[in-house]
């Protein structure tokens, strides 16, 4: 007994000791994450974590430790950091509140920020609406949504995307948003990797963050076209990556990969049996030449759809996502944990959305964002034309340039734009919105304009 009892001292002695090395540990990270707010770099150094990655692996090699064991621990630390120095990190969304405190006061702001249509919902939105009560949608539900509306769905999806799917492949969920939480959390463990490829949207890494995940970024460039390249998703994977995030048409940049480019990333992760979590919800406004991960037919693929984007629902809060039935499965044990199901009321609303055409609502974004490229062509703002989706990611070449202290500036005169810095490490860049009336673009491009000749 005397022989455990001295063991478990020893244990106990050890943990104390790593806690006082975290907080060490902690303490410098704080440092850090302040001297690089104030020089204006990245949260996430690829380069410096992959090294000391390296250390760690050849460490565990000579002491013998599990070496999954030893960088699950270290994911561990650097999300430690990375939550640490993100703490006042300023989005799209934080531009998007503080433009509304600022109507509240009866301020003028034309949001330019936010991907939020100003067109109105289908009518038949309108007709559901004053006649759902009638119809009885208004009890407690299945976790996957309505069996009649996920049946609408999978025809839908079918149809749109030359795929078969059925309603065992499809659950219901409170926005895309929701959707992309459950996948990534119950689907990876803590100590996991996930692959983003940046410029991105803050919520794939929020999210991972959230649950213990270590993202890993992929960081492309408006000169190599928003692409990532093969090398770069060939050199990131390891044992413990678990899902690579694709998202395309892209928000912010409105890129779409080449197919042969994305035939390869969907390739390496069949060869590596790497979940791929690719959101959809901008493919109502592609151009052309985009293909849904769903054509791949590859079971480890999760996609999100959204109301929001393609038919103005935004405050309807509903979408869904496509995937095997097993992941289906694990996905609505954790929704019905946390919901118990999407608002029946809602949900029948949004299945007769199914039934409208929403075309002009395509013609009047890609109308709406062409105009916007072309003034921004003559504004002389350095972005690749977008491919789809509902912006501009524009790159402003002026020596010292700060997107975020740029966009809270402009709030001031009337404007809300979205700093680069929310996507990942692009300080230099802003994204603008194609969702409001062409009139109120082109007054937000001359203010920005104006703000731009004269800073």
């Amino acid at each position: 007994m005397s022989d455990i009892n001295e063991l478990r001292n020893k244990m106990d002695e050890i943990t104390i000791e790593m806690v006082r090395l975290l907080k060490e540990r902690t303490d410098i990270s704080k440092e850090i994450g302040e001297v690089k707010k104030n020089i204006g770099k990245g949260i996430t150094d690829e380069t410096r974590e992959n090294n000391l990655r390296n250390k760690v692996v050849s460490l565990s090699k000579e002491l013998e430790l599990n070496e999954s064991i030893a960088t699950k621990f270290l994911n561990f630390l650097l999300n430690e950091s990375v939550k640490i120095q993100t703490n006042n990190k300023q989005t799209h969304l934080s531009i998007f509140l503080k433009a509304k405190s600022l109507e509240e006061k009866g301020k003028k702001i034309i949001h330019m920020e936010v991907g939020e249509p100003n067109f109105s919902p289908p009518l038949i939105v309108k007709d559901s609406l004053e006649e759902v009560f009638d119809k009885g949608f208004l009890k407690y539900g299945q976790v996957r949504g309505i069996p009649e509306f996920r049946e609408k769905l999978a025809l839908y999806v079918s149809k749109k995307f030359n795929t078969n799917v059925s309603q065992e492949n499809i659950i219901v969920s409170p926005g895309a948003r929701f959707s992309i939480f459950t996948a990534i959390t119950t689907l990876l463990n803590p100590g996991d990797e996930m692959v983003v490829i940046e410029p991105a949207w803050p919520a794939y890494k929020d999210c991972a963050l959230n649950a213990g995940i270590k993202v890993r970024t992929i960081n492309t460039t408006l000169e190599g076209k928003w692409e990532p390249t093969i090398e770069q998703i060939k050199n990131i994977i390891n044992s413990n990556t678990k899902m690579i995030v694709l998202n395309y048409p892209n928000n912010p940049t409105g890129k779409v990969l080449p197919k042969k480019l994305q035939d390869e990333i969907v390739e390496i992760a069949k060869e590596n049996q790497i979940y791929i979590l690719s959101d959809e919800i901008y493919s109502q406004y592609v151009k052309e030449n985009w293909t849904s991960i769903l054509s791949y037919n590859y079971k480890k693929s999760i996609i999100t759809q959204s109301f929001s984007k393609s038919h103005a629902m935004t405050g309807f809060r509903v979408g869904y996502a496509i995937a095997d039935s097993k992941i289906i499965e694990k996905m609505a044990k954790l929704e019905a944990l946390c919901l118990t199901n999407v608002s029946e009321p809602i949900q029948y609303v949004a299945m007769k959305a199914l039934e409208s055409d929403t075309s002009e609502n395509t013609a009047t974004i890609q109308n709406r964002l062409d105009m916007l490229s072309q003034k921004a062509t003559k504004m002389g703002l350095e972005f690749i034309i977008p491919d789809g989706a509902m912006y501009i990611f524009a790159k402003i070449n002026k020596e010292g340039f700060d997107g975020v202290k740029f966009a809270n500036s402009t709030l001031e005169k009337g404007l809300a734009i979205a700093p680069g810095e929310g996507f990942g490490d692009y300080k230099k860049y802003i994204r603008i919105s194609a969702c409001q009336d062409e009139n109120s673009l082109i007054e937000g491009m001359n203010i920005l304009e104006d703000i731009l000749r004269n800073d």
